[in-house]
């Protein structure tokens, strides 16, 4: 099921059980539309995940650790401000609606209590979160509109917070007698449409529970109602695709799963949905900024190879400036062309246009000057074709990490493109993000119990192998193929050692769903960065090269 009414019912009370009379005692912003707030409550630090963003929207418990930006958005600081030490008086439901909520208590230096409300409206695109005073002014809310982009309600500071349209329908939870009593009508379209909070999954089960029950179909939907007050987490795995639910549907059939509670089953879902999905979703603007960076390059390069194709004539430029002066004496002004002999081919005869206008000295000059430009030229366009080479080679690195970053290292990624041109750097980068621990190198061991470290990006790559490693430790790279470097920890490495860096080498680049990938592996001291060199990049000797299968990272 979606994040419809009907779970954020069972959700409520949850959420009441652990928060109700808890204090918010720190507030973080992760990403853009993400907050997590660590509150105080039954002698017990819980994180709070809020989520507004508009594939991803939820309400949750966990326990994933979270980096801060360096710079707080505005909204963060507005909560810590006026939310940060308020008590949670209650936490509720609109109707049977996506909106939650959080009735909150405030209390200034002189003890004096005001309230106030923060409220998260889970709508997909529309998804938001507010914090509104007393009056239902709106103090802030994580994204602004405007009048102009929506006339039926702003968004802003200052504003009095009107409730999203609301369609005339029931809550389920209220429904009685009166309801439609008409078997025939009950179509999961019908009862989307007249109940509210009723997802595709949760119509189409209560659509068939009415089918097939022979009571009136208000009873029937009282009954499935009374379900969500005492919920079974469930997760489906049907096909490849997953289903979370309150209790188990009869409509959907899998591999089930069972968790303790509504956050843990959220947590199993969204662990278990492709990361790679969540990544493009979170980091979208980073990885436009590649592919299109990485496309002009291409182009570039293909104009380059167009322009040398086009400059290969300039070593016949040459031979025929050289037969000219060498037979100046079988030419004469006037001559339109003159056939000779070319020493360099047996002799074969050879025709050579001239311009009737220049004497024979000045056409042999012509050619000389011809091929001086195109040699000019080519040159030009090599040293281009090194660059663009280069920037392909570093983009698809960047690429690569992105296949395999967690959302958190995002970050890390995006100053690195802000350091090399490639993003432009936003007001609140002005600081360095220093006080944001980055994500450790992966770590894993081997048969052995030695240590394997595998870089997260360029700059962790730089890290690991130019100052961390022993200089007597073996370094693992794909060869000639975007990948992250990879550390073994021992001086004398087994062979089966070996072989586990070198799959998992294979599983972090470009060729990880390959078989035979090439690796190389030399020591350490083998490795060096020249000067000036893009982060990541290096050149080692002494190597040896091993062709693996990339180990399955899950």
């Amino acid at each position: 099921m979606s994040f419809d009414g009907m779970f954020t019912h069972a959700l409520i009370k949850e959420l009441n059980t652990t928060f109700a009379g808890g204090r918010i005692h720190k507030i973080q912003q992760p990403y853009e539309m993400e907050l997590v707030l660590t509150i105080r409550a039954n002698r017990k630090n819980h994180k709070l995940l809020i989520s507004a963003h508009p594939s991803f929207g939820r309400i949750q418990v966990t326990e994933q650790a979270y980096n801060n930006p360096e710079t707080p958005p505005n909204f963060t600081m507005v909560l810590r401000k006026y939310v940060e030490g308020n008590i949670i008086d209650s936490i509720e439901q609109y109707d049977n609606d996506r909106i939650i909520i959080f009735n909150l208590t405030r209390r200034d230096e002189l003890g004096d209590a005001s309230q106030q409300q923060l409220i998260v409206e889970i709508m997909g695109r529309h998804s938001n979160i507010f914090l509104l005073d007393k009056d239902k002014k709106i103090i802030d809310a994580i994204k602004h509109v405007p009048m102009y982009q929506n006339t039926f309600r702003t968004i802003l500071p200052g504003a009095t917070y009107q409730l999203p349209p609301i369609q005339n329908q029931v809550n389920p939870f209220k429904v009685g007698e009166n309801f439609e009593k008409d078997k025939s009508l009950m179509t999961a379209k019908f009862l989307q449409s007249q109940l509210m909070g009723l997802g595709r999954d949760s119509a189409i089960e209560l659509a068939s529970l009415i089918e097939k029950d022979s009571r009136k179909p208000y009873q029937v939907i009282q009954d499935f109602c009374a379900d969500f007050e005492n919920p079974n987490p469930t997760l489906v795995v049907q096909d490849d695709k997953q289903h979370f639910l309150v209790f188990p549907y009869t409509t959907i059939s899998g591999e089930e799963s069972h968790y303790d509670d509504l956050s843990a089953l959220l947590t199993a879902y969204y662990a278990k949905k492709s990361k790679h999905d969540y990544v493009r979703q979170v980091g979208n603007a980073i990885i436009q900024v590649v592919e299109k960076n990485l496309t002009h390059q291409h182009k570039r390069l293909a104009n380059l190879n167009q322009d040398m194709e086009k400059s290969s004539k300039a070593d016949t430029f040459q031979l025929k400036g050289e037969l000219l002066t060498t037979f100046l004496y079988q030419i004469e002004k006037g001559q339109t062309e003159v056939t000779l002999a070319n020493y360099y081919d047996n002799d074969q005869p050879i025709t050579i246009s001239l311009d009737p206008a220049l004497t024979p000295s000045q056409n042999a000059q012509k050619y000389y000057h011809k091929y001086n430009k195109l040699r000019n030229a080519i040159n030009h366009i090599e040293k281009q074709k090194v660059v663009a080479e280069a920037e392909i080679q570093y983009l698809e690195s960047i690429q690569t990490q992105l296949n395999f970053a967690e959302p958190n290292e995002l970050a890390d990624i995006r100053d690195e493109l802000i350091d090399q041109g490639y993003l432009k750097k936003q007001k609140q980068d002005k600081k360095k993000r220093s006080n944001n621990a980055s994500a450790k190198p992966r770590e894993y061991k081997t048969v052995e119990g030695n240590r394997i470290l595998v870089g997260r990006n360029n700059k962790q790559n730089d890290q690991l192998t130019m100052r961390q490693a022993n200089k007597n430790h073996f370094w693992f790279h794909t060869k000639d193929i975007p990948g992250s470097h990879v550390i073994l920890e021992t001086d004398e490495p087994s062979e089966a050692e070996i072989i586990q860096a070198a799959e998992l080498a294979a599983a972090f680049s470009k060729y990880s769903q390959s078989n035979n990938v090439p690796v190389d592996y030399t020591q350490v001291k083998h490795v060096k960065k020249p000067n000036g060199s893009k982060p990541g990049f290096v050149n080692y000797f002494e190597q040896k090269t091993i062709f693996v299968t990339p180990t399955k990272i899950v």
